[in-house]
């Protein structure tokens, strides 16, 4: 009876150790699946983060480019531009060359002529000379002797070597100018006054070339210039007064006002 209970019990311990056996491959199985488990997110997470980094480099050449390109094509419109401009003042440029140009070809031809024109400026100015001196002689004789030495100093400067001819033609033009200003002024002015040998000095006045009167310091002698007879009338005392009174308005003492004064009478030109 011993032994069959022998026999059972030797069999159920065989049996208990395979099941602890399946139970611990199974849990071993368990524990490898989620270790494998594990390191494949591992490497799926950390392959996200290379792609991320990957993109994000990518990224960044991608918004170099585009600001490198950007770059490029301001400065491609703003060369664009210049050369528009460049071209405008290459034109205007190109103008003024031209004009240049001429005004070279005008010069030199005028360099040319220079001696001709020099031949014939210096009679021409001698001409003037002489035509201011008859004319002074002729006219009436305010500031006579101012006049007469003006003339006197366009001669001498005629003769000078060291004087361009353009400065001597600007000097006699002055002169002639002046003369012009004598007819339309009214003037108040002492002077010396020849009259049957004696110099006295007196005060003149003068309307333009119409009236040429004299007065003597102490206001006792008038007279008036006689274009005609080229000589001096004596003027009668009753215009002393309007003389003063031209006199004072010539020399800005008094406002402008009504002078009565003789006037010789027009001639008929001839």
């Amino acid at each position: 009876m011993s032994t069959p209970i022998l026999r059972l019990g030797y069999r159920s311990r065989p049996r208990a150790a395979a099941g602890s056996l399946l139970l611990f491959l199974c849990a071993s199985c368990s524990l490898s699946a989620d270790a494998l488990a594990a390191d494949d997110l591992d490497q799926v997470l950390a392959g996200g983060e290379q792609a991320n980094k990957t993109s994000a480099q990518s990224q960044q050449r991608i918004d170099k480019v585009v600001d490198e390109t950007e770059r490029l094509v301001t400065e491609y419109r703003s060369a664009l531009s210049q050369i528009d401009s460049l071209r405008v003042y290459n034109a205007q440029l190109d103008k003024l060359v031209a004009a240049q140009e001429a005004e070279q070809a005008s010069l030199r031809e005028q360099i040319e002529n220079v001696t001709v024109i020099g031949r014939q400026v210096t009679p021409l100015m001698l001409r003037m000379v002489d035509t201011l001196d008859t004319f002074i002689e002729l006219d009436v004789p305010v500031r006579i002797e101012e006049r007469r030495e003006r003339v006197a100093k366009l001669r001498t400067l005629v003769d000078r070597a060291d004087v361009t001819d353009a400065e001597k033609y600007r000097r006699i033009m002055e002169a002639y100018q002046i003369e012009n200003e004598y007819g339309r002024t009214v003037e108040a002015y002492q002077g010396e006054l020849v009259t049957a040998g004696q110099v006295r000095t007196v005060d003149f006045l003068s309307f333009g070339r119409v009236v040429l009167i004299y007065m003597t310091l102490d206001g006792d002698e008038l007279g008036v210039w006689n274009q005609q007879t080229r000589s001096w009338d004596d003027l009668d005392g009753r215009h002393r007064n309007e003389v003063r009174k031209g006199m004072r308005m010539a020399r800005k003492q008094m406002a402008p006002d009504l002078v009565r004064l003789p006037v010789p009478a027009p001639v008929e030109a001839r």
